[in-house]
Parts: C-alpha cells; structure tokens; sequence
C-alpha cells in the first residue's frame, strides 16, 4: 500500500515548512495550499520557491475560499469551514487540525485566555460531531519560544545575573522542537493507533501565585499572553499533571525512531541549555521518566 498523500495548509508558516518538509522526507506525495499572494512576497516568495524545488505540488488558494478548498481537497482553516469541505469531499483520511499547544481539554486557565483554549476545544467538539476521522497533537510549547531566554518574558538569551521563577519552581513544562513536533506529526499519518486520539549559577526570585495572576489582569491580551502561559505551564502544572494514557498516547514511545532534540542536546544563541535541579527540572529520559511514575502510582495503591 503505497504512503498516504498530505495537504499542508500554511506550508509558508515556520511549523508548516517543518511539516511539509517532514511529509517529504518520511516519502508521502506532499501538496501544500498557498495564498497567490505568496508568490509576490519577497521573504515567502523564496519559501515558495523551496517548496516547489523539493517536491512539493503547490495549489493556490486560501482558508477563505470555498471553492479552493474544495480543489485542494479533490487533488489529494478558519477551519471550520475546512471541516465543511472536508466532510463535503468525503476523501480525506485522517485529519490533523492546527492545534500544536497545551491540551485545550487538560488546561485549567481558559477563562485567562481570551478564548485561546476554548476556540480549540469547540474545533474539537465540531470534528468529532462531524465524523471527521482525525489526530490531536497536543506538543504543549515549541522550544524556541520562552525557553531560549530561560522563560524570562521580554528576553531574547538568558539573563546573566538573575532569574525569575514563576510560582514555586516545581511544576515541570514540556518544550519541543518545532522540526520535531513535525517529524512526530508525519509519523502519525498512516499510523492506525492514533486515528481518532489524541554553567553560571543565577539568583532565584521567585514570583508567586498572586503575583503572577496580577500582572496577567492588569496587562492587556495579547500583550499579556506570555505570561498566561507561564501561568498555566509553571504554575498549575498543565503539561504534566495528568497521566498521558488517559486521554491519549506518547509520541516518543509510539515513534522510537525520531531521534528528537532534548534541553540537554538544545543550543540557543550559541548557549547549551543544560537543566539540572533548578527551574527546568532534571534532565531525564522520558521513557524512564514515565516507568518511575507508574512504579510511584503503584507503590502508593494507585490505579
């Protein structure tokens, strides 16, 4: 059987061109739709170009407009009017909606986030009452937002003499490569388990709960949104508070073969980002990290 055929939508955007790439190199017939206007877009123009080069067969066309969505669909968003087409076509296996967050079910801050996380939740509710077969990635946050500068808002590197610590420094967030949440999406496609599933020492400030929920009310969304999500990862534990088997799957443990990037392996602006026992937790395997806690469940009679 041969490998299914991907449409990318946004094939311009930084995990798009991940995604697109990823599709290429696992060897599916990869199709991306793209706005005309690309094409006279000086920086996107040369993404276009890329795309073209490698592989990719390009359908012009945009989220707004039915019809093209329709003939990108029989060739191979506001998304509900994707889903409407998708369901229209009839054709399409399995589909993977722009998520690429926290899980908009598992988050315990939606009423912090302007609709970020329900409007999620609600293209959940809307493919699964359409019978729209589909995949939830839920990759929590990408490592290159936040965590080049140590999850210090309003830096590009890591500070040099002292560092904020939201909460009490004992929640534990996820980060993931962008080119890996790609790699682990791609992975997914044809894969019948996941259809329909989803050096220096700083000075330590540590900023507490109140605080933390006082700047978030007093700045303006979306000016505030770093922070809504520092409050969310750091402080009410929403990556890491719940047990994955219970709503979903592991990707690492599902695809043993994507040789993904760890904080220990990551380099940002020529920095290692090595974690220990202070604000990003130890570096552990996830594997490993995942049989402790099931030992820890059943040492204390848990199910």
């Amino acid at each position: 059987m041969g490998k299914s055929r991907i449409l990318g939508v946004g094939a311009t955007g930084n995990l798009g061109h991940h995604l697109v790439n990823a599709s290429l190199a696992s060897d599916h017939p990869t199709f991306a739709l793209v706005r005309g206007s690309a094409f006279s877009d000086p920086h996107k123009s040369h993404l276009v170009n890329s795309l073209i080069e490698a592989g990719v067969h390009l359908i012009k066309g945009s989220l707004q407009d039915h019809a093209s969505l329709i003939e990108a669909i029989m060739q191979v968003l506001d998304q509900k009017l994707l889903i409407q087409a998708i369901k229209e076509v009839g054709c399409i296996k399995r589909f993977i909606p722009s998520e690429f967050g926290a899980d908009p079910d598992k988050v315990q801050i939606s009423d912090l986030a302007q609709n970020f996380y329900s409007n999620k939740a609600e293209i959940r509710r809307t493919i699964e009452n359409e019978g729209i077969p589909y995949t939830f990635i839920s990759c929590n946050l990408f490592a290159g937002y936040l965590l080049p500068s140590l999850v210090q808002p309003g830096l590009k590197n890591p500070p040099r003499d002292k560092i904020r610590i939201f909460g009490d420094g004992n929640a534990k967030a996820v980060f993931v490569k962008v080119c890996d949440v790609a790699s682990f999406t791609i992975s997914t496609v044809d894969d019948p388990r996941t259809l329909n599933k989803i050096g220096k020492k700083l000075e330590k400030v540590y900023i507490p709960e109140e605080e933390v929920l006082k700047i978030i009310q007093e700045t303006p969304y979306p000016s505030n949104r770093d922070m809504v999500f520092i409050y969310s990862a750091f402080i009410k534990g929403d990556h890491t508070y719940f047990d994955i088997e219970t709503s979903g799957m592991n990707g690492t443990e599902l695809y043993p073969h994507v040789k993904y990037t760890t904080i220990k392996n990551e380099n940002h602006n020529g920095t290692n980002l090595i974690s220990n026992s202070s604000y990003l937790g130890r570096e552990e395997n996830p594997r490993e990290q995942r049989k402790q806690s099931r030992k820890q469940r059943k040492h204390k009679g848990e199910c």
